[in-house]
């Protein structure tokens, strides 16, 4: 029997009530802080990820799905959402009225290794501004993941943040840790010599070697920031201070994506048997990637959280999730004989905007009830003889389980008033 590929799942069930939950309060958020929606290829050419989220990332080095298509082009599926849509705004040249406020969600792929909320295909959700380069932006783009967690029910969200500097600032930080860890190279794990030379900075992120003395002896990065990125950092903090914010700075924090300059950020939350594991979502800013990239000199910052891992942390604090899949009316002809006249009257509901089912296959009456449960309908509108002969319509309040007659002509109206 064909089944589906490791790491990978359906969804179906509940977990789509989840999705949808998840998906609909993020949307709002969006248009709340006016972010406009965009969707990008699943797959792009590989160089485009090796350019923007760069060769010395655990991605790009071990995670990418990497293939050749007919035309001997070489492919990668989507591993992250950043990198494709700095392409699109460069490509459409996107940059010629900024700022640009982008969101989006979708699939993504990485090869890794299968765990709870972990999976190959996974689904992002994140968003990107593009433009703005003030300390305010990045307080205000950390403002929304930390409304989003609030809104779906998570406690105890904090952030913890860092700046890593501008490239001038990282190119000092980068010599001194190059400096103090190569007494240590060979008590190092093979990743961490390999991030030696490319990007030491990847270093600090190791998880393998996090515990050992010389880690906790490297040098600081806010001691090599320079004046800009110092103030930058603190207006960012003086921001979050007046939004009510709670912050703690790490400055282990360098997150695993080349591309970042000066603000880095991780958000958690106190959920139940996530134990150290507890972060949410992502981010940070980028000023250079979109000159990197061939584009303008344009800055940005943006964030990324996977949608499975927060289902989880639902899951993990019970929070109970408003479903939006119920009918509005469920439609129930009595026998054949009010088949038709049931089918014009779904199809009119239709016209009008009203989700509708009906019994197509003339079950028992007491079937025909449990099926309009199943649905979760708000009201079950029955058409016998009587109802056709006198142009009324039964409805049934599927809450209170009160009926009521009502005229036909006048059902689109009492509809409107008690949905």
């Amino acid at each position: 029997m064909i089944q589906k590929q490791k790491g990978t799942y359906d969804m179906q069930g509940e977990m789509v009530e989840k999705y949808n939950y998840l998906k609909r309060i993020f949307q709002d958020l969006m248009n709340e802080y006016n972010i406009k929606y965009i969707d990008t290829p699943i797959f792009e050419s590989s160089d485009l990820y090796h350019r923007g989220v760069g060769e010395t990332t655990d991605i790009v080095t071990k995670e990418t799905y990497d293939f050749k298509d007919r035309g001997d082009r070489n492919i990668t599926l989507r591993p992250e959402g950043t990198a494709g849509i700095v392409r699109s705004v460069i490509e459409n040249k996107l940059y010629t009225t900024l700022p640009i406020k982008l969101w989006y969600e979708g699939p993504m792929f990485r090869y890794e290794r299968p765990q709870s909320g972990r999976y190959r295909q996974f689904r992002q959700a994140g968003v990107e501004i593009f433009g703005d380069p003030t300390p305010l932006m990045d307080a205000n783009v950390i403002s929304i993941m930390v409304k989003f967690y609030e809104r779906i029910g998570l406690r105890g969200i904090k952030v913890r943040i860092n700046s890593i500097g501008n490239k001038e600032s990282r190119e000092n930080y980068r010599n001194a840790l190059l400096e103090h860890f190569k007494p240590y190279l060979n008590d190092l794990c093979e990743d961490c010599q390999n991030r030696y030379e490319k990007n030491p900075l990847r270093i600090l992120d190791c998880k393998v070697d996090s515990d050992k003395e010389c880690m906790n002896t490297a040098p600081k990065i806010v001691d090599y920031l320079d004046e800009k990125s110092k103030k930058h950092f603190d207006d960012v903090l003086k921001y979050l201070d007046l939004m009510d914010i709670k912050y703690k700075i790490d400055d282990k924090l360098v997150r695993g994506l080349d591309y970042y300059t000066d603000t880095v950020f991780e958000v958690e939350a106190e959920i139940e048997g996530f134990g150290s594991q507890n972060v949410i979502g992502a981010g940070g800013r980028y000023n250079n990637l979109v000159e990197n990239m061939d584009g303008p000199s344009v800055p940005a910052v943006g964030f990324a959280f996977g949608i499975e891992r927060i289902i989880n942390a639902l899951d993990a604090e019970d929070v109970k999730v408003i479903s939006d899949n119920s009918l509005d009316c469920y439609v129930i002809p009595v026998s054949e004989n009010e088949l038709e006249n049931a089918v014009m009257l779904v199809n009119n509901l239709r016209d009008n905007a009203f989700s509708v089912d009906m019994d197509y296959t003339n079950k028992k009456m007491p079937a025909k009830f449990k099926e309009a449960d199943r649905y979760n309908a708000k009201f079950i509108i029955i058409i016998g003889e009587e109802e056709v002969k006198n142009n009324k319509l039964t409805i049934k309040d599927n809450l209170t389980k009160e009926e009521v007659k009502v005229e036909r002509d006048n059902l689109i109206d009492y509809l409107d008033v008690n949905i």
